[in-house]
């Protein structure tokens, strides 16, 4: 089905972290388009109503989050894990013997 190359873990991480801060810097950045337009291209009486203070108070805390996690992901840093090499077995008592009578015969 999918003849493609196969994307490892890290690249896949990327990726989605990607896409997810795409999806919250535009959620964010329609969050303030609106808020400006409410402010400035309707007609606002002297005494703010109360529907619209619900509606900053309620917009407040959203952008707030929305930016935390915004600056979150992309401070976040990936884990760049190597693979590790395999230990060395120690060396036995047989093998350090074997070579002691090796060094001594030459």
């Amino acid at each position: 089905m999918f003849n493609g190359p196969r994307y490892t873990p890290e690249e896949l991480m990327v990726r989605l972290k990607f896409i997810v801060g795409l999806a919250l810097a535009a959620t964010l950045t329609g969050i303030v388009f609106v808020v400006l337009y409410s402010l400035i291209f309707t007609v606002q009486p002297m005494v703010q109503s109360p529907n619209d203070a619900k509606f900053f108070e309620l917009i407040t805390p959203i952008a707030t989050f929305l930016t935390g996690i915004l600056s979150g992901i992309m401070l976040g840093k990936t884990e760049d894990k190597k693979p590790e090499e395999p230990a060395k077995p120690a060396e036995t008592v047989a093998e350090q013997v074997v070579e002691e009578v090796e060094d001594e015969i030459a």
